[in-house]
């Protein structure tokens, strides 16, 4: 009786090259493209408004880290509202396509792992739509390195209603819907220790999922 072969995960490096060369989240006549919930005007424009509000509350003077870039269609809409903002993604390809593309004198784009790399201090880190995408393992890591940021806004795509927080993954394309789970920074095994936790947008799909996201004060 042979026993049952655990599937090795690839590097999460080759896992996101693959997706944008192989286009897993659409997008065949772009050279990049980061996905529906980068571009759907539905989605993005209650976040990009909700996400501006607040750092035209700090009257444009937050410096940011935006973690996991993508193509940049949404940043690009929040770099005029910051005092410096460092883009960040793992896929160099598309870090060389980004620098090209979006200039100010305040943007800086990095290739860099950012569960394994040293991050760029900032004032606000922004992850969207990434964690969800990662094993566990991966994010805790990263949830280790936000204590130095005073503010986090964090996205997750998660289920409407009860749902088990945070079952463990393999870095891929897909998130954690299809086991009603979703990313929950707070619950366990991450237990992120917040000051102040406050949702700034939601976005109901399909009646069975929703696009949170939520600024927590660390």
């Amino acid at each position: 009786m042979t026993s049952k072969k655990h599937k090795t995960p690839w590097p999460t490096k080759a896992v996101m090259e693959q997706i944008y060369e192989q286009h897993f989240w659409g997008g065949n006549d772009s050279d990049f493209y980061s996905g529906e919930g980068s571009h759907d005007s539905k989605i993005i424009q209650p976040y990009i408004d909700s996400v501006t509000d607040f750092f035209k509350s700090h009257k444009g003077q937050l410096s940011v880290c935006d973690l996991g870039c993508g193509d940049f269609n949404i940043g690009k809409a929040l770099v005029p509202f910051t005092k410096a903002y460092v883009a960040i993604d793992i896929v160099e390809g598309l870090i060389e396509r980004n620098q090209r593309l979006f200039k100010a004198d305040h943007l800086t784009f990095k290739c860099l792992d950012i569960a394994k790399d040293d991050l760029p201090k900032a004032d606000c880190v922004i992850i969207r739509q990434v964690l969800q995408h990662l094993s566990n393992r991966e994010i805790q890591q990263i949830l280790e390195k936000l204590t130095v940021y005073k503010y986090l806004i964090l996205t997750e795509h998660i289920p409407v209603g009860e749902f088990t927080p945070n079952i463990d993954i393999i870095a891929s394309s897909q998130n954690r819907l299809k086991h009603n789970s979703g990313v929950d920074v707070l619950a366990e095994p991450f237990s992120l220790k917040v000051k102040g936790c406050d949702v700034l947008s939601e976005v109901i799909l399909d009646n069975k999922s929703r696009i949170t996201t939520t600024l927590f004060t660390l």
